[in-house]
């Protein structure tokens, strides 16, 4: 239970964060382009998705496929797509 609450937090939290900016901040592309430390962070999000899918690929750690962990780590960040990909893999199956 408490992974389901951790990806909760990762989802509502930083990309309510994002959402705001994104309605009431948002001023093009080109500022974004232009702030160096937004490009920092997207570029270490991204690398730590790469080899994060590169490790879940290598050695997977249950039954849904990896490509689903990409998928949730686009829609709602690593803080997000970890502990729900690691819930949906590890939790007991209804039978």
């Amino acid at each position: 239970m408490w992974l389901l609450l951790l990806a909760f937090f990762g989802l509502v939290v930083p990309n309510g964060l994002f959402l705001y900016w994104l309605v009431a901040e948002y001023r093009g592309l080109g500022a974004v382009l232009e702030d160096r430390l937004a490009l920092g962070f997207i570029l270490d999000a991204l690398l730590a998705l790469i080899v994060l899918t590169v490790y879940i690929v290598r050695h997977p750690v249950g039954r849904v496929p990896w490509p689903w962990f990409v998928v949730f780590s686009l829609l709602g960040g690593l803080g997000f797509s970890l502990p729900f990909y690691y819930w949906l893999n590890t939790r007991k199956a209804t039978s």
